[in-house]
């Protein structure tokens, strides 16, 4: 039976996480207290209800809340050791649980359960974080507020934060909320709609005083040479850089790139002050945790010679990682996790846009919208006082405390193609479909290119979202749409790991009967379209400077010769040499260059579904409906292939285990004694 209060807290959840300005992917909780019945006693009991640990707002559904005894979340005040163990305290949690499975308590858990109003909302607003990080953020308070809203300087998340907040909203009914230093807001009410109305309160009046009361120019005036390229420049221009970026940001571990060029993010880099604000670092915790406590800027317009820019990332990318080795190494100490990485997960270009990084799209998506809110909330700052994060010392004590460290540890061990990004061409439907759905399954972005963009984006949008897949329409046999799919790959995902070339097209007729136009159709898609795809993809394969792999899908038939079938087959064999000639000349880039070999791949793909089909059963004498059969009887195993043999084969060839091996072909014909390579 579902809780009114649940639904009431679900309700509200999502409202708030539905604006970015609220709240960020992933930040912020909220809570609620009422009764449920207990199911040993049957008795009503008081619980807590609030947002699980990692949990987002927006998307919140009642499995992704923590649910607590109240009783005994309140009675953890009698064992409190104080601030220096108040990390004992979040196992302690644990031991208030109620009930089977939930979410996992979060760090703000405390605040939740303390306060005596029955909801509660924690967030990370951009108006909020405005007076939060400002200079003169106490006195900001008092002059919006009065003693409405109280102001509670920095302390990291925890324990001893609570009893803070507690203690100022259990003391002072007229009091709504607080404004917590560094941090983000937190409001309570009686009701849930009155818990809301207060949070949209605050954040409102926050927003209304900065508008009225603000600089109209809070960075500066702009600077010369940095405003935005027009768009057709400024995506030439991102996608030049994109591979290079990419490197930078992965040089301790593949990442995955998000690319942002919106007005906010261009504005801000035209600015004078841009190069001093991004020295000062993000702007609350769940800020800098996700897009490290600074980003990497380039200092040259966006008109600059590439040659110069380039050189110049590279230089500054060295010095990035060894300021933050310096940032590591002044403030760790004997009980510090390992240093986790030195590269940065945002860079931003001037006049280009903002590159974001993580070890996924979505990671790396929401690091850019992250940065984006610190954008904002750097605008709101200076515009009524001077932007002031918390010092380096408090951010290093969220970024690499042991609590975060755990979390950290918990995380599943990646799948294989993490972090790697394929595209693959003809993979609406067939061999090229299965191969994307594996590759997705195994932790890779895929760009499902097709002939039919419908179809591609549909197959896309089955695989998953658009973090995980996205379709493009690709007529390989065209160089600017073959260039276009590669472009959608970069821009889409930061770059491009494994190249796919899987798009055919098959005309089984004798070579009496063979026009000039099949042959120069089978060539034109099967020959020059691999040789098209193959260019471009190793172009960003070489740029980005650590390997990668190209993959062909041949045929039994580049060895096998048979009758009526002289055009297909001899762009097949085409393909399978292209395979042997890239897999020699690329190896020096660390790229492998490796083919599958089907065979009689009837069922699911679309060269069965055509003319084709009826002429190889005329050709062997079989009925259509048997072809399948027929061609499993004449192989060694007596199996029939189908499209996902073909996408294990593909997938082993990628995966990582065969790092000494290019230049194969791997047959899955379920053995073909013709067809033996030899």
């Amino acid at each position: 039976m579902t809780n009114e209060t649940v639904e009431q807290l679900i309700s509200r959840s999502r409202s708030l996480g539905a604006d970015p300005r609220t709240t960020n992917y992933g930040g912020g909780n909220t809570s609620a207290k009422g009764t449920d019945t207990d199911p040993v006693t049957g008795r009503p009991v008081e619980l807590l209800w609030v947002k699980g640990s990692g949990g987002d707002l927006g998307t919140l559904a009642p499995a992704g809340l923590a649910v607590l005894r109240l009783d005994r979340a309140r009675a953890l005040v009698d064992v409190y050791p104080g601030v220096e163990r108040e990390d004992e305290m979040v196992a302690a949690f644990d031991y208030c649980l109620h009930g089977k499975g939930g979410a996992a308590p979060s760090i703000d858990t405390t605040m939740h359960a303390l306060v005596d109003a029955p909801h509660v909302d924690h967030l990370h607003p951009d108006a909020g974080l405005a007076i939060a990080t400002a200079a003169d953020g106490e006195q900001l308070t008092r002059q919006i507020f009065g003693d409405k809203v109280r102001w509670v300087p920095w302390r990291r998340p925890g324990f001893q934060l609570g009893l803070d907040i507690a203690t100022i909203a259990n003391d002072d009914p007229e009091v709504v909320g607080c404004i917590l230093g560094g941090h983000g807001i937190t409001a309570w009410g009686q009701t849930s709609d009155e818990c809301e109305a207060n949070s949209q309160w605050i954040i409102r009046t926050i927003a209304d005083y900065i508008e009225s009361h603000g600089k109209p120019e809070p960075f500066g005036a702009a600077r010369e040479g940095f405003a935005a390229l027009p768009d057709a420049e400024r995506r030439a221009r991102a996608l030049a850089l994109a591979p290079t970026l990419r490197a930078i940001a992965s040089q301790d571990r593949r990442m995955v790139g998000h690319f942002t060029d919106t007005d906010v993010v261009l504005d801000f880099l035209a600015s004078e002050k841009a190069p001093a604000l991004v020295e000062l670092g993000t702007s609350c915790p769940d800020h800098f945790l996700r897009t490290k406590v600074k980003p990497m800027l380039l200092d040259l317009p966006p008109t600059a010679p590439l040659e110069q820019t380039i050189a110049r990332l590279h230089e500054l990318h060295a010095a990035y990682r060894a300021d933050y080795a310096g940032y590591y190494e002044r403030n760790a100490d004997a009980g510090s996790p390992a240093i986790r990485g030195a590269d940065p997960l945002i860079v931003l270009i001037p006049g280009v846009g903002m590159f974001s990084y993580g070890i996924n799209s979505q990671t790396a998506r929401v690091a850019g919208a992250y940065y984006t809110n610190t954008i904002n909330v750097m605008r709101g700052a200076e515009a009524l006082s001077t932007y002031a994060p918390v010092p380096e010392r408090e951010k290093f004590r969220i970024e690499y405390w042991a609590l975060e460290e755990a979390k950290l540890q918990r995380l599943p061990k990646p799948k294989p193609l993490a972090a790697k990004i394929a595209l693959i061409t003809g993979a609406a439907g067939g061999i090229g479909r299965a191969t994307a759905e594996r590759f997705a399954a195994e932790g890779a972005c895929v760009v499902v290119a097709d002939l039919d963009p419908a179809k591609a984006q549909a197959v896309a949008a089955e695989i998953g979202d658009a973090d995980v897949a996205i379709g493009v329409g690709c007529d390989v046999s065209d160089a600017g749409q073959v260039q276009a799919a590669v472009d959608a790959t970069v821009l889409g995902f930061g770059g491009l790991d494994i190249v796919v070339n899987n798009a055919g097209i098959a005309l089984s007729k004798p070579l009496l009967e063979t026009t000039e136009a099949d042959w120069d159709l089978e060539q034109a898609v099967l020959a020059k379209g691999s040789f098209l795809v193959s260019r471009a993809g190793a172009k960003v394969l070489i740029e980005q400077g650590f390997g990668g792999d190209i993959l062909y899908v041949s045929s039994k038939n580049s060895v096998f010769a048979g009758p009526n079938n002289i055009a297909y087959s001899s762009a097949k064999a085409n393909q399978s040499h292209q395979v042997r000639l890239l897999a020699a000349e690329l190896g020096q880039y660390g790229i492998q260059v490796n083919g599958i070999n089907p065979d009689a791949v009837v069922r699911g793909t679309g060269i069965f579904a055509g003319a084709w089909a009826a002429n190889r059963a005329a050709t062997y004498g079989v009925e259509e409906q048997k072809l399948g059969e027929y061609y499993a009887q004449r192989s060694i195993l007596k199996r029939e292939v189908l499209p996902e043999h073909c996408a294990n084969a593909a997938f082993v060839l990628v995966s990582g285990e065969l790092t000494h091996t290019t230049g194969l072909h791997v047959p899955v014909d379920s053995g073909v004694a013709g067809a033996f390579l030899r």
